[in-house]
């Protein structure tokens, strides 16, 4: 995706749109909007119309799935790599999943029927987001089965390492609450795992804030989903 020859010299830090040709993305940069992602905020609600679509230039959009009238469980996540409101361009107008900003940046925003009108232009964009899509299709598969079948401090160690390479930063402020929000468990078991990790020395914890310590150490105790989410999205990122 980032090839340099047909990539463009935007200020954008969102890989899918630095990846564009320099005439398709000045013909969509009129369009978009930059904002702010402000921590807490919600993109969209669950089954609420898509009135627009982000590119994150920084932080992170969680995508959470309802588990029941009141829970909810992380699905996804999505920043400078990628996109919120991909249904939209696989042709659902609604969300099936509540967007929820969990680490503040930026995004270049862009209307619906804006975003709609580029991808019937038959240009490089519904390329980029068909492989975007695939790579979206991997990450939430794989979360899937770490779900199913992984303990719970590796499940911790995988969150921690891809909400890190998202915000380039080792601090995550986060609260026990959310995080048991996040792996779909009682926060009583999040205090555990994330006592687990601190007494290996690599991460350290609070009620409020993980500090990864030992990232080297974090990936050999995470399970093998965070490698193969990596990996697939490395690739992506690189044709």
């Amino acid at each position: 995706m980032n090839d340099h020859n047909s990539g463009n010299d935007s200020l954008t830090t969102n890989l899918l749109l630095a990846g564009l040709p320099t005439n398709e993305f000045t013909r969509l940069e009129s369009r978009l909007e930059n904002v702010k992602l402000n921590f807490g905020s919600i993109i969209y609600n669950l089954d609420a119309r898509i009135d627009h679509v982000y590119f994150p230039n920084s932080g992170l959009i969680s995508l959470l799935a309802a588990a029941g009238e009141s829970a909810t469980l992380e699905v996804g996540i999505v920043g400078p790599e990628g996109m919120a409101g991909l249904p939209l361009f696989l042709g659902v107008k609604q969300s099936r999943v509540k967007a929820v900003v969990q680490g503040q940046g930026t995004a270049m925003r862009i209307a619906a029927a804006d975003f709609l009108k580029e991808c019937e232009n038959g240009g490089a964009l519904p390329r980029v987001l068909r492989r975007f899509t695939h790579s979206m299709i991997v990450q939430i598969s794989q979360s899937a089965v770490c779900f199913r079948f992984h303990l719970i401090e590796m499940r911790l160690a995988r969150w921690l390492l891809m909400t890190s390479d998202r915000i380039e930063s080792n601090e995550l402020p986060m609260t026990q609450e959310f995080l048991s929000n996040m792996l779909g468990v009682r926060r009583e078991a999040v205090n555990r795992a994330a006592i687990v990790l601190q007494r290996r020395a690599l991460i350290s914890y609070s009620r409020s804030n993980i500090l990864i310590i030992d990232r080297l150490g974090l990936e050999a105790a995470a399970c093998i989903c965070y490698s193969v989410i990596r990996d697939e999205e490395l690739e992506f990122q690189i044709e």
